[in-house]
């Protein structure tokens, strides 16, 4: 039912930096802990980071954890923030709904359409 629509990916080179904008078709602050996941070519779909309902918890995968950012503001819109950037940071990057009860983060079934980022070399 909630639709998600990611937003901000581009080409950028190596060490810039960007910030990748998911936008909920309804309310997701205090109702959905969610998160983003990237996906590269020919590669499994990974967990990059996420954010509890209200975001006051995050998470970070280690590939990301200490140069990234992840935020959320009191309607509809999570930000992913991402410094230092590296050529395999290339991939498509989705925003989803899921769920941190178990310590680590399971996505649900509701995923936004992706957004594409190129780091070149």
């Amino acid at each position: 039912q909630v639709q998600l629509v990611e937003s901000g990916g581009r080409l950028v080179q190596a060490g810039g930096c960007l910030r990748l904008s998911c936008v909920a078709s309804q309310r997701t602050f205090t109702l959905y802990t969610m998160g983003w996941f990237s996906q590269a070519p020919g590669k499994e779909r990974e967990f990059v980071a996420g954010i509890s309902e209200n975001g006051d918890r995050t998470s970070f995968a280690d590939s990301v954890k200490g140069r990234s950012g992840i935020s959320r503001d009191y309607a509809k819109t999570m930000w992913l923030e991402m410094n230092s950037l590296k050529p395999e940071d290339t991939a498509v990057y989705y925003c989803n709904i899921g769920d941190f009860s178990s310590g680590t983060y399971r996505p649900s079934d509701t995923w936004g359409q992706g957004t594409q980022v190129t780091v070149s070399s």
